[in-house]
């Protein structure tokens, strides 16, 4: 979908579909007043009959007297005193299902009602692009027909009164930026195992490198052997397909500003190894380079927009199968950072793959590093599937973090990393464990990253409760690009 700001008169546009929004109390904002004028009132007395109260209901008027536009499609803003941006998004969701399933090729949103209802027109106008993209999203990359259904409109106009400004302009394309890059993270996600390998999300990533020119390194297994990371390479030692380590450079900030560094978990299929996972719903773990995949859909956001930050992305990307050759529990391996692990459990393996990222993560000399995985179902159990985990050595760092997410509408919430529940990792063996047992299954996995952490502020997102949607809407979501997003426009003073 593309999107553009446009000033005219509502009522007077030619297009397939002209959405209005009002709240269900209060005075109606100029543009739907205009429209309501233009009907003789018709407008306002359906809206008064049929329209419900809450935020995200929907009155579709196949034709309207007076109005150019074929339809028109109100959308409820709930009542005035509760209105907030979790308000607007239900709506704007709404209004996204319905276009995306509507046979309009074209479609007008009255954006100047919005700041009437009292919201800030360049934060409603960026949630808006990134939600009705992110609801127009399909994946059929490798169906042999493609369904015959209606696709929604190809092209959206945000119509102001009065010529737009620089702000309004800007959140459109921030808007634009976050959905292409979480639609990246999602296409990625969606591919079964056998088309995305650690290869294809090299592969990507030299995409990425050659469209905004960008660093790029890519290691095979011989280079990350040469590197010293053998506790990424215990994971990968038990399938053919090979390994990939993936450093991606943006540098759009002076030269020797510190980077952000993003860790992405990269298992482009877990079968959990020697200690194999259960076979229902083990298609499901194609997703579990979900991380990986966000990294990746976020230098697409940072580096369309060319913010003004430095970013390195670090991303591990191996299979977890068991074969004659895989790494057994009860192995012992030793990690870039010299520290041995005892590997109690081979299906604890994102831990393993990312703690030698975050060493390597050191040579940056980070402002930050944050990490990215669907690591544990404890976090699924703790959280369900409405909100991230986020644990951190850093309570600054955290709390920017849950900020961006909220504003966002990607939250995250934070656990503990209690210096008491390392005692869960000790082994009898080797410098640590790789898992803790099932208490705090979560919080101990954090703990494990965190040894590796000590040189710099980092914080470590489990997204394995949100990074995708089982059922009959089974799919990645592409979160938490969005999250992400708002915090590296906020650290870029965007």
């Amino acid at each position: 979908m593309e999107f553009s700001i446009k000033a005219a008169s509502p009522e007077k546009l030619k297009t397939d579909c002209l959405i209005l929004a009002r709240s269900s109390d209060g005075e109606a904002g100029p543009q739907f007043a205009a429209t309501d004028a233009a009907s003789q009132g018709l407008l306002g007395k359906l809206c008064l009959r049929d329209l419900d109260d809450k935020a995200g209901s929907l009155l579709a008027l196949p034709t309207l007297p007076g109005v150019t536009a074929e339809r028109v499609l109100v959308v409820s803003l709930g009542k005035r005193a509760e209105l907030n941006a979790k308000t607007l998004r239900n709506a704007l969701l709404a209004v996204g299902k319905w276009l995306s399933t509507s046979k309009a090729k074209s479609a007008a949103f009255a954006a100047t009602d919005l700041v009437a209802a009292g919201l800030e027109l360049p934060a409603s106008l960026r949630s808006a692009t990134t939600l009705l993209a992110d609801t127009a999203y399909r994946f059929e990359a490798i169906k042999a027909k493609a369904e015959d259904k209606p696709a929604g409109p190809a092209k959206l106009d945000f119509i102001l009164q009065g010529k737009s400004d620089a702000a309004a302009k800007r959140a459109v394309e921030q808007g634009a930026a976050i959905a292409a890059g979480q639609a990246l993270a999602r296409d990625l996600g969606n591919l079964p195992a056998n088309y995305c390998t650690p290869s294809t999300l090299a592969d990507t990533a030299k995409s990425l490198a050659r469209e905004y020119k960008l660093k790029l390194k890519v290691f095979d297994r011989e280079g990350i052997e040469e590197l010293g990371m053998g506790s990424f390479l215990s994971v990968a030692q038990g399938t053919r397909e090979e390994p990939r380590f993936i450093v991606l450079e943006y540098k759009g900030g002076k030269a020797k500003e510190a980077p952000v560094v993003l860790v992405g978990k990269g298992v482009t299929f877990d079968s959990g190894g020697i200690s194999l996972k259960p076979g229902e719903g083990m298609d499901e773990m194609k997703f579990d380079m979900c991380g990986a995949a966000s990294v990746l859909g976020i230098f697409r956001t940072v580096a369309k927009l060319g913010l003004p930050i430095n970013l390195v992305g670090l991303i591990p990307a191996t299979e977890n199968l068991p074969s004659g050759t895989a790494v057994k529990p009860g192995d012992v391996v030793t990690s870039l950072s010299g520290q041995t692990i005892e590997i109690l459990n081979t299906d604890a393996e994102g831990r393993l793959i990312l703690c030698d990222a975050l060493t390597y993560a050191e040579q940056f000399k980070p402002a930050c590093v944050v990490d990215i995985a669907t690591l544990t179902g404890a976090c699924i159990i703790a959280l369900g599937h409405h909100t991230s985990g986020l644990l951190a050595n850093d309570d600054a760092l955290a709390a920017e973090l849950l900020a961006a997410g909220q504003n966002a509408g990607d939250r995250a919430w934070q656990l503990p990393l209690f210096d008491e529940y390392q005692e869960q990792l000790k082994s009898n063996f080797a410098d640590i464990a790789n898992i803790g047992g099932r208490p705090a299954g979560s919080i101990t996995a954090a703990c494990f990253l965190s040894r590796f952490t000590k040189a710099y502020k980092w914080a470590h997102l489990d997204i394995a409760g949100t990074a995708w949607k089982s059922g009959a809407d089974k799919g990645a979501t592409g979160r938490p690009v969005p999250l992400l997003a708002e915090f590296l426009l906020q650290r870029a003073g965007q």
